[in-house]
């Protein structure tokens, strides 16, 4: 339903101002509430040039009541997609990340339960790190009794997860059922997010929907943040001559999703009263291993730079997880329509538009070393 009045939180960051856009292409009204963090926009805190000048534009932090609220005025359909993101930083900016995602979701979930106005629709963006690990099955197909993956595996290059009788599990999709296992501080704020959104929407009765989302890839992810998805990261470090730096062995699978889709679900979420109350996943339903995403990316760059296989591993780190998303078909009618390889070439096209990124990879990689994060 198009020509309500929205806030989309986050609005001029990766997938934010993507929403926005389409947002407003269908004629809504559209309020933008961001606090353009130095890490994401830069040290000189400037709003991109793709923030549309029809969108209010409110340069404010969820951290802030009073942001918080003036951003809800006369709004109908929330979108909550401001957070901090990364999983290896999370581990040591331990407040920053809690204060960002818990006590952000925190502060907007109370405002609208002091003064819920005409808000209509509530949609957060969770994460697939809530999972940790992925589904696995053993060998002969039945169920594991555990999933693990100790310190002692890794050491030994053992990097699939094992059953309690050692024997190695095989990974499979993962689906909304999964037990949730946060491995990183990241994840943990994520999982408080989704579960304080439906929570108080169910309590408040407050329509809330938790959207999953995997890897997203597309142009405007921030090409100069170390904490950024695999592909801005990887086509960073190729763009200025240097290998992508691979963990473990390559092999780990993920499910990477355009940015195109993964608006694609915000819009069907905030029209389907069924996915009231409800989380999906947003994938793309193909498992694509790390090692294929650098290759895939040189080969589009036309370069012979060769990922470096470091066989290390960071602390927080999942092997396997890549989406079901046969709830998000059944419930929300939401079907992928970027292939990888199409996605990656438009990535590649709008990179190659940017001036040359600074590569802070190896600082973060030497960050994490030191504080005892990589094995």
């Amino acid at each position: 339903m198009a020509g309500r009045r929205v806030l989309v939180t986050g609005g001029a960051g990766f997938v934010g101002s993507h929403l926005v856009d389409a947002l407003l292409a269908r004629g809504d009204r559209v309020r933008i509430l961001d606090n353009l963090d130095p890490q994401v926009h830069g040290s000189d805190r400037r709003k991109p040039a793709w923030v549309p000048g029809d969108a209010e534009f409110i340069q404010g932090d969820v951290r802030s009541p009073a942001d918080v609220r003036g951003s809800l005025r006369d709004v109908e359909v929330v979108y909550h997609l401001a957070a901090a993101v990364g999983v290896g930083q999370s581990m040591y900016q331990i407040a920053d990340y809690t204060d960002v995602n818990t006590l952000g979701t925190a502060h907007l979930l109370q405002a609208l339960v002091d003064d819920r106005g005409g808000v209509q629709k509530l949609i957060v963006a969770s994460s697939m790190s809530i999972y940790g690990e992925g589904r696995y099955t053993r060998p002969d197909g039945g169920a594991p009794t555990a999933i693990l993956r100790t310190a002692d595996q890794l050491r030994n290059d053992q990097w699939n997860p094992r059953d309690v009788d050692g024997a190695e599990l095989v990974p499979a999709p993962t689906d909304e059922g999964k037990p949730l296992d946060p491995t990183s501080i990241y994840a943990l704020t994520k999982a408080d997010q989704e579960k304080m959104v439906l929570m108080m929407g169910a309590a408040y009765g407050i329509p809330s929907v938790a959207l999953r989302f995997f890897n997203i890839y597309g142009p405007r992810q921030a090409l100069s943040n170390p904490y950024t998805g695999v592909a801005a990261i990887f086509s960073s470090r190729l763009l200025n001559g240097q290998p992508p730096l691979i963990f473990e062995d390559g092999e780990q699978k993920r499910d990477f999703v355009s940015v195109h889709d993964v608006v694609q679900a915000l819009l069907l979420s905030a029209e389907e009263e069924a996915a009231v109350g409800k989380a999906f996943n947003v994938g793309s339903g193909r498992a694509v291993t790390v090692r294929e995403v650098a290759q895939t990316l040189a080969g589009v760059l036309g370069t012979q730079v060769q990922a470096q296989v470091t066989g290390k591993y960071r602390v927080g780190d999942i092997r396997h997880c890549f989406a079901d998303i046969s709830l998000a078909r059944e419930v929300l009618g939401y079907e992928p329509r970027v292939a990888f390889e199409e996605g990656m070439q438009e990535l590649v096209g709008w990179l190659q538009e940017q001036e040359r990124p600074e590569d802070h990879v190896e600082t973060h990689a030497a960050e994490l070393a030191a504080r005892g994060l990589t094995l």
